[in-house]
């Protein structure tokens, strides 16, 4: 308790001094490379939409197969290998040195992919990429909240959505007329730059601070906010912090303190992936052909729309704040999946058999472009600012485990869903974004505008 209102002091004293928060050119190219690796993330969530089929005929493979290639060897199980490790490596080694192992893993499962002779090796590619990609979803919006001043820190970090988007976006557009094995190697170029770009970015402030390297927190922070900027308020901030941190076991995550932090942090993971977002990603070329719809004009459509959505969330976020973003980001899901089950269940109605498939594709492209605009980012961003920074490595592995898991069971769960009711799966995925809507409103906190040490101080009632 004294430790906690020692910190407080020493904040409210620092906040006093003025600071100024540059956008430099060198802000903007670390933020590029850290996020380059968002690209291959958004190949990767998207890479089975539109060259399942063609997999499918060419490894001779069934759909239970294909299921089974999704559960034990696809990118969620190999996301949640990632994710078990992805906190603890990025504490124990820097955000660098983590995202140099993440392309390690995903240039190798890319290469295995393009060169696959048969399902084993596509398995294990797949399997690499989910290591990596794993990996990469926790330390990048870390990363990135962790250089940014507070006041662009949102859209700075909604960023990684917008790459992800446009990774999707590619093998969305790709899918119709190019070769599976090539699109796999499109899924390297990103890795490359990242790898070679990180030699030329700083580490972590924080991070470095966290090790003891004080002067150079200050150095890193004078780089990233410009010659002419004074940090010592935000160096200060961070070092009070620091001072005060010590490192924690899983079972300091439960205590009645990080409640709140646990519940919002678990909470979203969950809500995001059981709205239907893993299922739908995968498969929307199949939900095209379900509906009637043409799915190489569905995909194409699709590839054009995801990257304007997420443009738009990367404005919003700072303008609206995280909050109503989130919650109409969930709305917007919710009406798309009402949309869905009507059109599945109006399916061979006599007076809607021409306008079913219409339906069917307009609630895909909502769904998608929502997503994207907002649930999409937004649980990482409110993820990697909550926690404090004793508590981000055990708290963020368990909130990265969660998300993957949950995906893992959508992916296997959404073919044998739609086998048993297209319209009662789409409704149950209307139910749940209609939770979210709620869990945002009664325990989302607004986080716009606050340093991360900010939202810490017990007087802001932020997370109280």
């Amino acid at each position: 308790m004294e430790g906690e209102n020692s910190i407080e002091k020493g904040l409210l004293l620092v906040n006093k001094e003025e600071t100024s928060a540059n956008t430099t050119p060198l802000l903007v190219f670390t933020t590029f490379i850290i996020v380059s690796a968002s690209f291959t993330f958004g190949v990767a969530l998207g890479y089975t939409a539109g060259t399942m089929s063609s997999i499918m005929e060419d490894l001779d493979l069934s759909i239970a197969q294909v299921s089974l290639y999704h559960i034990w060897f696809a990118i969620d199980f190999g996301g949640m290998i990632g994710a078990i490790f992805s906190a603890k490596s990025a504490d124990a080694f820097g955000r660098k040195m983590t995202l140099w192992l993440a392309e390690g893993f995903c240039i190798s499962g890319w290469l295995a992919i393009a060169l696959a002779k048969n399902v084993i090796w596509l398995d294990l590619g797949r399997f690499f990429v989910g290591i990596g990609v794993g990996l990469i979803s926790y330390v990048i919006p870390v990363y990135i909240a962790e250089i940014t001043p507070k006041n662009v820190r949102g859209t700075f970090t909604f960023s990684n959505q917008l790459l992800q988007n446009c990774g999707l976006a590619t093998v969305y557009y790709l899918g119709n007329f190019m070769a599976w094995r090539t699109i796999a190697l499109i899924g390297i170029i990103p890795c490359l730059i990242q790898f070679f770009g990180l030699f030329f970015i700083p580490e972590s402030p924080r991070w470095l601070a966290r090790e003891g390297g004080d002067e150079e927190c200050k150095v890193v922070l004078q780089k990233l906010r410009g010659k002419e900027a004074n940090v010592m308020k935000e160096t200060r901030e961070i070092m009070i912090c620091v001072d005060a941190t010590a490192n924690v076991s899983m079972g300091s995550l439960f205590k009645k303190k990080y409640t709140r932090q646990l519940t919002i942090g678990v909470g979203l993971m969950l809500l995001q992936q059981l709205s239907g977002s893993a299922g739908i990603s995968y498969y929307a070329g199949s939900i095209f052909e379900l509906a009637g719809f043409p799915s190489r004009i569905g995909m194409t459509v699709l590839s054009m729309v995801v990257v304007p959505k997420a443009i738009l969330g990367l404005i919003l976020v700072e303008r609206w704040g995280r909050r109503p973003l989130l919650m109409v980001s969930a709305l917007g899901l919710c009406l798309s999946c009402i949309f869905l089950a009507l059109s599945f269940g109006l399916k061979g109605v006599p007076g809607f058999v021409n306008f079913t498939p219409t339906m069917a594709f307009i609630g895909v492209l909502t769904f998608n472009m929502m997503f994207a605009a907002g649930l999409g980012a937004l649980p990482w961003i409110i993820m990697s600012e909550i926690f404090p920074m004793d508590m981000k490595a055990v708290a963020g592995s368990l909130v990265a485990i969660t998300n993957w898991f949950t995906g893992w069971i959508v992916s296997y769960c959404f073919n044998f869903m739609l086998i048993w009711s297209q319209p009662g799966t789409f409704s149950i995925f209307a139910m749940i974004s209609g939770l979210t809507i709620l869990f945002a409103w009664c325990l989302v906190p607004e986080t716009r505008g606050l340093s991360l040490e900010e939202i810490q101080l017990p007087h802001a009632n932020i997370l109280s």
